[in-house]
């Protein structure tokens, strides 16, 4: 069978930095370690739906340089296929910046990984795709609108837009744009707020849903995550995790949802076992589950909250 999803989005190279704290101006600080990961939004979340054995198309340029050789060398460790041709623009990396209390803060520096081009998308639309993941940082670039005039020519396609954290220096245009198409939002509080202008999660939740008519998923660290979808709001707990690296965690959550939604499930219990594989990603350090990582992961969620869950 041919896959029917769409991964849309960069696979990068991230420079993680463990650092105490960010410098104050002018401060010099020793790091503590720098090492090389992939990462990217689209990278991550379609790890997890390797995990969960769903086919997926990963609609992601490479270009040139030493940071699109490693691209490619992960790539490659983990038998996923690029679907679009390679760009000869070089590619750029993320810089991921650690602290002792686990939070992150990133620099990007953008290239091809960000970069779409018009005729890629022609390739797209051969093919039989009903639901397509996106995010806000590829939307935000100039060639963001190659993926929106796609979407705008499939309108049947279900849209998972992962927001991100740069959602406030998105084109209106654009948002509208993707608000028309109902698409299901995915997005942190502090994201929610923002784009929402509202000062708490519901109200914030309900006025997003006013411009989708769609459902929205709100997450919220360790105490879960809420959904709002047909004039309902939920709150979706969490077992409390000690996080060790917070990287990924909200790739993995929309990643697991896109799988487990794609697998059958509804998306109230998608949402708390994708609450439950987060905590088990920043509980560890790196932005995806090993495969024994994640099979421990189903097999405590199991015993302790779903009676049965067939993956």
């Amino acid at each position: 069978m041919k896959p029917h999803i769409a991964i849309i989005g960069s696979c990068t190279t991230d420079v993680i930095i463990e650092i105490p704290h960010l410098p104050e101006k002018e401060e010099d600080i020793h790091i503590r370690t720098q090492t090389f990961a992939l990462g990217g939004c689209a990278g991550n979340a379609a790890c997890m739906l390797d995990l969960f054995h769903v086919d997926y198309h990963l609609c992601t340029p490479i270009g040139t340089g030493i940071y699109a050789d490693f691209v490619r060398k992960q790539l490659k460790k983990r038998h996923q296929t690029p679907f679009f041709p390679d760009s000869e623009e070089e590619n750029g990396c993320c810089y991921c910046f650690v602290e002792d209390d686990e939070e992150r803060s990133f620099l990007a520096l953008h290239g091809a990984e960000y970069h779409f081009q018009k005729q890629w998308f022609d390739q797209l639309a051969q093919e039989e795709i009903d639901t397509v993941y996106i995010c806000g940082l590829e939307i935000e670039e100039e060639s963001g609108i190659y993926i929106i005039d796609y979407l705008k020519a499939h309108p049947d396609i279900k849209i998972y837009f992962a927001c991100g954290p740069r959602i406030m220096h998105i084109e209106q245009e654009k948002l509208d744009t993707l608000f028309s198409l109902s698409c299901i939002l995915h997005l942190n509080k502090q994201e929610a707020l923002a784009l929402s202008g509202k000062d708490n999660i519901e109200d914030a939740a309900k006025a997003l849903y006013a411009k989708t008519h769609q459902s929205v998923i709100i997450t919220l660290g360790k105490d879960g995550s809420y959904l709002y979808e047909n004039a309902h709001g939920i709150y979706l707990p969490v077992q409390a995790k000690t996080p060790v690296d917070t990287i990924g965690a909200g790739d993995g959550h929309i990643g697991s949802i896109i799988a487990l939604t794609s697998l059958g499930y509804d998306l109230p219990s998608a949402i708390q076992i994708a609450n439950h594989i987060s905590g088990a990603i920043i509980s560890k350090k790196g932005a995806c589950l090993t495969s024994d990582e994640f099979d421990a992961c189903m097999k405590e969620l199991s015993l302790f909250q779903f009676c049965s869950i067939n993956i």
